[in-house]
Parts: C-alpha cells; sequence; structure tokens
C-alpha cells in the first residue's frame, strides 16, 4: 500500500514539475492573480489522476488484494474470538444447569 501511495505522489510530483515549467513558460495559462499557485496544483492534480488511473493499474490492484488480504485476516480473528466466548458461555450456562 506505501508502495502505491508513493508512486501515486511521484506521479503527482512529475505533473506538478511539468505543469509549473509549463505555466511559467508561457505555454499554459495563468491563474487569476494571486491564485497561480493553487492553479498549478489544481492542474497538476486534474491531470495526474487519469495518468495514475492507467499507469498504475497493476499496483493499484495488488495494493487492493493486499487489503482484502488483511480484512479477511482480522475477520477470522474476530470470529475465532466469537466463537470461543460462545463456547466459553455455553460451558458455563452448562455449569450454571447441572448444579
Amino acid at each position: 500500500m506505501l508502495r502505491y501511495t508513493l508512486m501515486r505522489l511521484g506521479v503527482f510530483a512529475g505533473c506538478l514539475v511539468v505543469v509549473w515549467g509549463l505555466v511559467y513558460s508561457g505555454l499554459a495559462p495563468r491563474g487569476l492573480g494571486a491564485s497561480n499557485g493553487l492553479w498549478i496544483v489544481l492542474l497538476a492534480l486534474v491531470i495526474s489522476a487519469p495518468i495514475s488511473f492507467v499507469v498504475l493499474r497493476g499496483e493499484r490492484d495488488r495494493a487492493s488484494a493486499q487489503i482484502v488480504r488483511k480484512v479477511d485476516r482480522m475477520k477470522a480473528g474476530i470470529e475465532a474470538n466469537r466463537a470461543q466466548e460462545d463456547v466459553a458461555d455455553d460451558a458455563a450456562r452448562a455449569q450454571g444447569q447441572a448444579s
């Protein structure tokens, strides 16, 4: 998951540098007044999102599979705890009825 996040940040950083260069060279429009920095960041976000979606597909699938495995392990652990509690509760009830 960390690898995917770092790759995604890398794609964004690359887009940020390219957009910054385009804006300051005059090939892309500047923002209004003092909003130039925000314009560059927003434009870089808009450009990096579809690039990340296409380029990082395999890494995203691996991260997703990793998350699914962790969730399944947590569910199994919760179910095992629940089963232990049920056994202990049944034993306590059986002992209480036998007295």
